[in-house]
C-alpha cells in the first residue's frame, strides 16, 4: 500500500504543482520580449497588450525591445526562456513564418517550440514612395524600375521581414529589380523616406497615412485586396495590375511550447476580452488595421499556413537562405 501510495504521489505531485503554480500565476513582473526596434507597429501592439494585461493581473509586464536580424534573436531569447509565462513574445510574420524560409540555420522551429495564444491583429501596407520620385502609381514605377534596373533602392526592417518578402513578391510579379536596403526598424527608414535619403519601402497605414495627406509621402498603391478607409483614394496594387498580389503584416502573443495551458488560457482570456470593447476596436480600424482575435488552436492553423505561404514566395522569388 505505501508503494502504491508513493507512486500515486509521484505521478500526481507534478500535476499539482502545475495547478497551484498556474492559480499563483502572476506572482511577479512578465517580460514581453519585442523583437524590434521602438516605435514600430509589433512594439505598439505588444505595449497595448502588456497594458491589458498589467490591468487584469496586478503586476507590471515591462516591454524589452531586443531588435536586429529580422527578429531572430529577440525571438529566440524567448524560446529558450523558462516555460512559466513570464516570458512573452511579440509575434511577427518575418521570425515566425518567414524565417524557415529565409534562414539557411534558424536554431528553433516556430511551429514546434512555441505556442501561439492569441492573434492581435493584421495590417496592410502602402508602397510608399518619397514625393520626388517620378511616379505617381505602379503601373508608372513599374515603367521606372526598368528603365533602371536596379538602382531604385527599397528599405525593410531587415532581411527575412515581411518588408523583404513583400517586396520580393512585388518585384518577381511585375519583373523588376530593385535594390534592398535593410534596416533595424520601420521607425528609422521612415526618417530617411521622408527625407529622400530612400526611394521606396511598404509601409503600414497607421504609419504612412497621415504623411500621405500631409503629402509628406506617396503611396502608390496599398497592398491590402480592398482599399483602405485611411486612403481610400488610392488604388489597391491588385487593381493597378498585378491581380493576384496581397501582403500584409500581423502581431500577436506567444510563449515557449511547454507553457501551462491554464496560464495560456489566463492571457488568452484578457486579451480576447480586451480586444472585444469598443475602445479597442476603434482604436485599432482608425488605424487601418483588421481585428485578429484568434485564439491558441485557430492562430497555430494561421502560422502553418503563412508559413506555407512564404516559403513558395521565396522559391518563386529565388530569394536564397542568409
Amino acid at each position: 500500500m505505501k508503494r502504491a501510495a508513493g507512486f500515486l504521489f509521484a505521478i500526481c505531485a507534478p500535476l499539482v504543482c502545475t495547478a497551484a503554480f498556474s492559480q499563483a500565476y502572476p506572482a511577479k513582473p512578465i517580460r514581453f520580449i519585442v523583437p524590434f526596434v521602438p516605435g514600430g507597429p509589433t512594439d505598439t501592439q505588444a505595449r497595448w497588450a502588456g497594458q491589458q494585461l498589467s490591468a487584469a493581473f496586478g503586476q507590471p509586464v515591462i516591454v524589452e525591445n531586443r531588435p536586429g536580424a529580422g527578429g531572430v534573436p529577440g525571438t529566440e531569447a524567448v524560446v529558450k526562456s523558462a516555460p512559466d509565462g513570464y516570458t512573452l513574445l511579440a509575434g511577427n510574420p518575418g521570425p515566425l513564418t518567414i524565417a524557415p524560409s529565409a534562414r539557411a540555420q534558424l536554431s528553433y522551429d516556430p511551429l514546434r517550440d512555441l505556442a501561439p495564444i492569441f492573434l492581435i491583429a493584421k495590417s496592410s501596407s502602402c508602397l510608399t514612395s518619397n514625393p520626388s520620385l517620378p511616379a505617381k502609381g505602379i503601373k508608372e514605377f513599374i515603367a521606372l524600375a526598368k528603365a533602371q534596373p536596379g538602382k531604385i533602392n527599397y528599405a525593410t526592417p531587415g532581411v527575412g521581414t515581411v518588408g523583404h518578402f513583400a517586396t520580393e513578391l512585388f518585384t518577381t510579379q511585375a519583373g523588376i529589380k530593385l535594390n534592398h536596403v535593410p534596416y533595424k526598424g520601420a521607425a528609422q527608414y521612415l526618417v530617411d523616406l521622408l527625407s529622400g535619403n530612400m526611394d521606396v519601402a511598404f509601409v503600414q497605414f497607421a504609419q504612412s497615412a497621415p504623411l500621405v495627406k500631409q503629402g509628406k509621402l506617396r503611396c502608390l498603391g496599398a497592398s491590402s485586396r480592398a482599399r483602405t478607409p485611411l486612403l481610400p483614394e488610392v488604388p489597391t496594387i491588385a487593381e493597378q495590375g498585378l491581380k493576384d498580389f496581397e501582403s500584409f503584416n500581423w502581431n500577436g502573443v506567444l510563449v515557449p511550447a511547454t507553457t501551462p495551458k491554464t496560464i495560456i488560457a489566463r492571457i488568452y482570456e484578457v486579451l480576447s476580452k480586451q480586444l472585444a470593447t469598443p475602445e479597442a476596436r476603434d482604436l485599432y480600424t482608425l488605424q487601418g488595421h483588421d481585428l485578429g482575435g484568434l485564439g491558441p488552436e485557430e492562430y497555430a492553423a494561421f502560422l502553418r499556413a503563412e508559413t506555407e505561404k512564404w516559403a513558395k514566395v521565396a522559391k518563386a522569388a529565388g530569394i536564397p537562405k542568409q
